[in-house]
């Protein structure tokens, strides 16, 4: 990599894209050539192969960030990838990092933040916002696991259980054997390394499933 950095923004809020633009528009070490509201739109990007950060945005409107910064790590490992949110819970927080984000920062951070994390992850470092850094001090056993993916039937099951909807219940809303669903549950449980349905949904609302 050589200085300026080529770098990317993904973000479907405008003013962040803007504000970014503007804080780096005269400095030397970073010039952000491209942004994309999605992550389809960055995926398809000519160049991305070329680039040297991205600053990506945890909500997409078509794609978790999440899943995008895995996808984006094994396609081009070299990218340096800063993950940006209003989003403060730490299992996201940790889950971008064990995905290859080189740093995470709250949306809320000063101009000074954004320049310094970035400063940081060129020299490998792995960079937080203050906010953010205070946050992943305070892990719990929920944070060191990671995210699981669930199947479509899975998420169907899983918002039936969180209305309150049995076994039979769910059995006979989604036209399934009452044996299926029991498998479903279990397997949701597996997943998701809980031992009942009350921990399943604590885990499945801490991390946006």
């Amino acid at each position: 990599m050589t200085k300026p950095y080529k770098t990317v923004v993904v973000d479907d809020h405008p003013i962040i894209t803007e504000g970014l633009q503007l804080l780096f528009s005269e400095s030397d070490e970073v010039s952000i050539i491209k942004s994309f509201k999605t992550g389809e739109a960055l995926l398809a990007y000519e160049n991305l192969s070329k680039t040297d950060i991205i600053l990506l945005d945890i909500f997409l409107p078509d794609i978790n960030g999440i899943d995008l910064c895995l996808k984006i790590k094994k396609s081009y490992p070299k990218i340096i990838i800063l993950a940006m949110s209003s989003q403060s819970e730490r299992s996201i927080i940790l889950q971008m990092i064990k995905n290859g984000a080189q740093g995470y920062l709250l949306k809320s951070a000063s101009p000074e933040e954004f320049k310094t994390c970035i400063s940081k992850a060129i020299t490998g470092e792995i960079a937080f916002s203050k906010e953010a850094e205070k946050i992943i001090e305070k892990t719990s056993v929920y944070d060191l696991k990671a995210i699981p993916r669930l199947t479509q039937r899975e998420k169907e099951i899983l918002n039936l259980l969180a209305e309150g909807k049995s076994t039979q219940e769910i059995s006979d809303t989604l036209f399934l054997s009452y044996l299926t669903v029991q498998t479903h549950r279990r397997n949701l449980l597996n997943k998701c390394e809980v031992r009942n349905v009350v921990e399943l949904l604590n885990f499945a609302q801490k991390n946006g499933l």
